[in-house]
This record gives structure tokens, sequence and C-alpha cells, in this order.
């Protein structure tokens, strides 16, 4: 299971670091998610206070990815500045994707000297993930992790295998019980890992094992036995801390943030299911990816086809397995296809490497023996095939994706940022604020809020989408001022006379593309809007 160094990992760190470089230069600093900002007040409080709590002195549990916060946390205790460490984790998790994603493909099909490397570059030139390792989430950390688990499930496989489906033993010779029960281990933290990371996690180990109860490949039922007792105990030792920390909490084994999301996003739970997973999968296909779907299908067919040699080939199935579990729970759950598919879009490493996989074995595949010209068809088909491919991830990482951060990060710079310093300079911090999107407001502008979105005030969350108990809710907790878009007011109704509007951002790259500006409203709960003594701001 040794991960030894490789000349082409120095390349997948340079172009990693590189890209993301470029996409947080282009946009000129920042997140392009409010959410990033939750991120940071968590892990600053961490590590400056010693408390899980998104407001000092009140534990609560926004923060999805526990590890994340962690992480965090240790740059803000180091002194090091937030964005530089942020980025650098993002780089980090990007560039050992793709060192995962090489060795996963070339021990797969160890015969093809160059699927590896292509495998590897495909990853961290994908743009979805550059992306994603420059928002200030924990997209591509669990990206990585999901890889990780991949990677441990192929080397799982029994070296007398040989790496090839061209050598295979009978299934009778097994491995000897320590490395199994170190590999069962090993797999049960790491699973543990991404589990914090992203509760999805839990989903990903589960398919593993189930595959590993089909495949056995460690060769026996005993060693099948014993790697499955050494990665529950693993995995249980792992989560404790997690499971501990969110029972304390939220009285349950995970955070407030799943339960948030999904009441808000319940109307889209009335679609079909069919149309749902069609609205998760059409933001994923943007980009190169697109062009290795046929590279995907050959790899189903030839795993399906080489199985029947041996059964630990379905081990390998969990590159397409992952991926459809994945958007099929999301569908189910929380089907929000919006900032560029990124609930769903750890879906892609693994979707990558089979697609470069499968392109390598239709290229290497038996050609025709007619011939037109001297050209074979097919040889030509495949090849510029992959050829539009490299070019297509090109275009979309150098060409679409630096502007498209551009826009998302500045919309939350001129939005929630911009309205998060006026909130600071302009509002007193004892003044009772109520907040949709909190996560700029947290870091700039602390203080004790209510949170319309339920994330750090769960009492919301069952009345979510019900415009008068979240007056009422405001009302009695005596709310003084409200932070929202149009949208995003109870009701949606801005002439609603409780409101009395005190500050417009008045930013332009959210009008650019049709959307709102944030606004600062007085709650005038006797309807009168009389703004005399009020710093007022447009």
């Amino acid at each position: 299971m040794r991960l030894s160094l490789r000349r082409s990992d120095v390349l997948f760190v340079v172009i990693a670091a590189a890209l993301v470089a470029l996409y947080v230069a282009t946009a000129g600093g920042g997140f392009p998610l409010d959410d990033s900002w939750i991120h940071q007040v968590y892990g600053r409080n961490l590590a400056f206070t010693g408390q899980w709590a998104f407001v000092p002195g009140i534990p609560s549990a926004a923060s999805t990815s526990a590890l994340y916060t962690v992480l965090l946390a240790i740059g803000y205790k180091l002194g090091i500045h937030y964005a530089l460490w942020t980025h650098m984790i993002g780089v980090i998790a990007l560039a050992v994707a793709g060192m995962l994603a090489s060795r996963i493909a070339a021990r797969i099909l160890p015969e093809s000297r160059y699927v590896g490397v292509a495998s590897g570059l495909a990853v961290v030139t994908a743009w979805h993930l550059v992306w994603a390792s420059a928002s200030g989430m924990e997209t591509m950390l669990f990206g990585m992790w999901t890889l990780v688990l991949i990677w441990l499930a192929v080397n799982s496989i029994n070296p007398a295998l040989r790496n090839s489906v061209s050598s295979l033993p009978a299934s009778g010779e097994g491995i000897e019980d320590r490395t199994m029960v170190l590999r069962g281990a090993v797999f049960g933290v790491v699973a543990a890992l991404a589990t914090m990371t992203r509760p999805e996690g839990a989903l990903l180990a589960g398919l593993i094992g189930g595959l590993m109860l089909i495949a056995r490949p460690q060769g026996t039922w005993r060693g099948f036995i014993l790697w499955g007792i050494s990665a529950a105990i693993g995995f249980g030792v792992g989560i404790a801390p997690y499971f501990a920390l969110n029972l304390s909490l939220t009285g349950g084994l995970l955070p407030n943030t799943a339960a948030a999301k999904q009441a808000e996003n319940a109307p889209l739970l009335l679609l079909p299911y069919s149309s749902r997973i069609i609205n998760l999968i059409f933001p994923l296909i943007a980009g190169g990816q697109l062009l290795l779907i046929p590279g995907m299908l050959v790899f189903a067919a030839f795993v399906v086809r080489r199985v029947r040699q041996d059964r630990r080939v379905w081990m390998w199935l969990v590159l397409l397995l992952w991926p459809v579990a994945l958007v099929a729970l999301y569908a189910a759950r929380l089907p929000a296809p919006y900032q560029h598919g990124r609930y769903v879009i750890p879906a892609l490493p693994a979707l990558i490497v089979a697609g470069v996989i499968g392109t390598a074995w239709l290229m290497s595949a038996p050609q025709p023996s007619v011939k037109r010209r001297g050209i074979r068809p097919t040889w030509v088909l495949t090849r510029t095939l992959a050829m539009a491919a490299v070019l297509s991830f090109a275009y979309f990482v150098l060409v679409v994706g630096p502007p498209a951060y551009r826009v998302d990060t500045r919309i939350i710079e001129e939005e929630m940022v911009a309205t998060a310093h006026w909130i600071h300079d302009n509002i007193p911090p004892d003044e009772l604020l109520a907040v949709h999107d909190i996560g700029a407001v947290g870091y700039f502008a602390p203080r004790e809020i209510i949170d319309l979105a339920g994330l750090v005030s769960p009492e919301v969350i069952p009345i979510i989408l019900d415009e008068e108990p979240l007056w009422a809710l405001m009302q009695e907790r005596d709310a003084r001022y409200l932070m929202a878009f149009p949208d995003q007011v109870p009701g949606d109704d801005v002439n609603d006379p409780r409101l009395c509007v005190l500050f417009t951002t008045n930013g332009q790259t959210s009008r650019s593309v049709g959307g709102p500006n944030m606004a600062v409203y007085v709650l005038t709960w006797d309807g009168v809007c009389d703004l005399t003594g009020e710093n007022v701001l447009e």
C-alpha cells in the first residue's frame, strides 16, 4: 500500500498550484460562495476560543465539514493568512487527487504507458475541480478522499493478480492475516476522515464494502472477514469524536446543515425524480469530461466482460458506481444543481479516471483489417476523440473556468462581503440582526443573529418556508434589522410594510447576470418607516 513519489507528481503539484493561483488572481481574491466564509468563521473561532461555534459562546453545528474546520483552525493557530492557507489546502487536495488518479489508472491498465499520467492530468485540469480547489470549501478535499478510498479498494486485490486480467490466478490464494488487518484498519480510518469531511463519505465506504463482499479480492473468506472487522473498528474509532461532537451540539449524529438545506430546497423535491437526476448531471458535463463519456461506457463494458475471468475485477466498477450513487442520493434528498453542481462535483474525479481508462482501452483495441486508402477509420476516430478531449479540458480550464470563478467571487464580494462591512461600520453589535446568508457577516461583523437559513438557528428549520411564522419569530426575538436578497425576505415581498430599506449594495456584477442586490432593512413592527437617526447609505 505504499504510495511512493513519482516524477509526474511534481507536474501535478505545479499545474494544480498554477491553475488555482490563476483563478484566485483572476477574481482578485475572495471566495465564490458565502458558505466559504462560514467555514472561516468556525475555523477562526475554534483556533482562538476553542469553541465549536459561529457566534462565540453559542455552540452550533453549521459546519458540514468537521475535518475541514480543524484544518482551517490550524492555519489560524499558526498565524498564516487565511486566504493563503485555505488555497494551499485546495492545491494540495487537487494535486494529491491527480497523483491518486494516476496510480489507480496505472494499476488497472498497467500495459498502457501513459494512462496514469493522462488520468492525473485530466483530474488536475478539470475546471470544476480547480474551481472547487479555489472555492474555500471542503469539496476538493472530499474529492481527494474519495480517490484515496478507491485506490485502497483497487489496491486490495491479491498481488498474485499481477495487475493484469491476462494472468488471473485461481481465487483461492489468500493474503497473510496481518496484512489484511492492517489494510482494513487503514481503510476504516480513511473512511472516517472522508465522512468527517462530507457525510457522504460513509456512502462510498459502504459501497466499497459491498463490492468487497461480492469480489473478495483478498482471495479467501478469512481474509475478507479480517479486513471487514478491522475496517469497522478503524472507522468506529476514527468517527467517534465526530459523532460525539454532533451529539453534544444537535442531539444527532449529523450537523444541522443537512436538515436546513433540505428544508429550504423542499420545493425541488416536487419535480419528478428523473428530472432531478438530469438537473444534477447537466452542470457536471460542462467540460472535457463530456468527451470521456464513450470511454466511461467502454470501461463499464470491459469490466463486465473481464469479470467472467475473475470476480475481483468487480472492484474496478467503484469508479462508476460511486458517481451514480452520489447523484442518486442528492436527487432523492437535496436536488440542488446550482453553483456548477457543487454538491455532486466529488463524483467527477472517479468518473474522469474511468473515462480516461476506457478511452485508452478504446485506442488500444485491435483495429479492423479492412483499410480505406491505408487509413483505419476507427484508429482515426479514437485518436480524434482523445485529442478533442485534451483540447476541451484545456479550453474549459483556461478560458471558461476563470471568468466563471471571477463572476461568482465578485458577486459574493460586492453583495455579502460589502454588506457585512457596512453592517460592521453602521449597526451596533448588540442590535439583533436577522440574516439569510450568514458567512460574510459572521466573519466581518460578528454578532448574535437569527439565521433565516436555519444553519445556526435550528428553530427556524420547521418554519423555513412559512412566511408568517418567520415574521413572528423575528418579532418575538425583537430583531431590529434584516439582511437579505429580495427572494430571501419572508414572503418574497420587499414592499412589506414591516420593511424599511436602509442600505443596498448596487453591486454591478450581480446585476450583469440578472441577479438582485443585497439589502439591509430596518424592521418596522408598527409599519411606520422612519429612518430618523439611522445611517442611510445607498
